[in-house]
């Protein structure tokens, strides 16, 4: 795994745990909620063991949030600890310096683009030829948001509808439903997913 990948490894450890323990759940408790096992939501939140894409989407469900929120919420737990400067006063985020995390199972990454004080979420994402990246209805759930494809082609399951999105094309997700994220051809697909909040759970 790369350097730049380890750190945000315990920053999603601690904000699993800090998720659990606000809802004053049991490590059974998450696990009877979201379908990971006790044992492996034990070694995630003790950094042992990157979640894979697949797994964070059944725990953010569980949660009520969306994969997107408790990466960011991870994500923005150093941005809020880092002292300002000029630029991050201005907004400036430098690419060289954005989290980047890398799913162990398929290679898909994710880079978030805002910052932690910006009202929506936009997030980059690169997910690699021949990946598939499915999600429960429920990490979908009090969220508006956007899918918009960058470069090469994406097919997307939207519920029982597919749609083939080519570079340039968008959609707008509507009511939460179980949606696939899969790369059918033999080129890395970059798309950008912004996300807004709507009702908070």
């Amino acid at each position: 795994m790369s350097n730049i990948v380890d750190p945000l490894v315990g920053r999603i450890a601690a904000r699993i745990r800090t998720e659990r323990e606000r809802r004053r759940w049991t490590l059974a408790q998450l696990a009877d909620a979201s379908g990971v096992s006790q044992a492996m939501i034990s070694r995630i939140e003790r950094g042992e063991s990157s979640p894979t894409a697949v797994v964070l989407g059944k725990l953010s469900a569980a949660f009520r949030l969306s994969i997107a929120s408790l990466l960011a919420l991870a994500e923005g737990a150093q941005d809020e600890g880092a002292q300002d400067n000029s630029e991050e006063a201005a907004g400036v985020r430098r690419r060289d310096d954005a989290t980047e995390w890398q799913d162990p199972g398929t290679g898909y990454r994710r880079r978030q683009i805002s910052g932690p004080r910006f009202p929506a979420e936009i997030a980059e994402i690169r997910l690699p030829a021949g990946a598939r990246v499915p999600y429960p209805a429920a990490a979908f759930a009090f969220v508006r948001q956007v899918v918009w494809v960058l470069d090469g082609r994406l097919t997307f399951h939207d519920g029982d509808a597919v749609h083939e999105l080519a570079a340039g094309d968008s959609i707008e997700l509507g009511e939460p439903t179980e949606r696939v994220f899969a790369n059918t051809t033999d080129a890395e697909c970059r798309y950008a997913v912004i996300l807004t909040r709507g009702t908070q759970p």
